[in-house]
């Protein structure tokens, strides 16, 4: 009898949301309590049966290619949704919970909590990864990008950040761009997701007062994988400053004009009503001399 779904191994998934969320497989291996080389076999098993790459191997960790970028997203909203149904069918738990996009776990909030939890060891915390709607979300804290004076109830600033075109060194090299009148023509990534009021390149050109662009365009609807997309030297992209610090400062990517536009929205921190104590202190925590 044929099986209902055309899954993998839903170990090797496991492993691989585990590996691709830490970008290690050292610390998924941690994670999950197994090995590196347990990972390291799931993660090739699991390449062979997709007939695809998933992870670029380097001496300093994996990266994800824009496949395994695009599986990443997919078994996050998935895992998600099954953890929902959990916590609803188990009631009420004392982890403190916390929704964010995809990019932002990935780039700042994950970082965040690992130092989180080298003061606070005590206090659980997982992570809801969602690039979409956050309407009615059960999570204790929510990451938001947006008119935080638009809100009700308990919201904290994290960052107000400038938006910064950024590439490879390689693509900067071959490009030469130098000003943003020659920034237009070159290969550009694209975000199109309306529903998250993210700028586009035609708003920062026009910002700078600029016409808008007229080079190769690739299009997405999510910030992660334009990122990878970025990183695999596919074209230029917008980067929050905010969130891609790790990426300028491993050089990973390099900003290709000086020019920048300000943010036209803040990165905050939306508390659920009724959020318990410990969800206080992440919150805090989180929010420490920012703004």
């Amino acid at each position: 009898m044929p099986r209902p779904y055309d899954l993998p191994s839903l170990t090797a998934l496991v492993c691989f949301e585990a590996a691709a969320r830490n970008l290690s497989f050292k610390a998924a291996a941690a994670e999950l309590n197994v090995t590196p080389a347990a990972v390291s076999h799931q993660m090739k098993g699991l390449e062979s049966s997709l007939g695809a790459a998933l992870f670029r191997r380097q001496h300093r960790g994996v990266d994800l290619t824009e496949t395994g970028a695009y599986l990443f997203v997919s078994l996050q909203r998935s895992f998600e949704s099954i953890s929902d149904t959990v916590r609803d069918i188990r009631g009420a738990s004392e982890d403190v919970t916390v929704q964010a996009t995809t990019a932002v776990s990935a780039f700042w909030l994950t970082p965040q909590i690992a130092e989180f939890w080298k003061a606070h060891p005590e206090i659980t915390v997982s992570q809801m990864v969602s690039d979409g709607a956050t309407a009615g979300t059960r999570a204790d804290l929510t990451i938001r990008y947006g008119d935080m004076g638009d809100e009700e109830g308990d919201c904290r600033l994290l960052f107000h950040d400038e938006i910064i075109a950024v590439a490879t060194p390689d693509f900067a090299a071959q490009y030469g761009v130098g000003s943003v009148e020659a920034l237009r023509s070159v290969p550009l990534i694209h975000m199109e997701a309306a529903e998250t009021g993210w700028t586009t390149w035609a708003d920062w050109f026009a910002a700078l007062g600029a016409e808008g662009p007229t080079g190769r365009r690739v299009a997405v609807n999510n910030h992660m994988i334009a990122l990878q997309l970025a990183r695999d030297g596919a074209g230029a992209v917008l980067g929050w400053t905010g969130l891609i610090g790790p990426l300028l400062e491993r050089g990973e990517l390099v900003r290709l004009v000086p020019d920048s536009m300000p943010s036209p929205h803040p990165f905050y921190l939306r508390m659920q009503p009724g959020a318990s104590a410990r969800a206080l202190v992440l919150r805090d925590w989180l929010a420490r001399g920012r703004g």
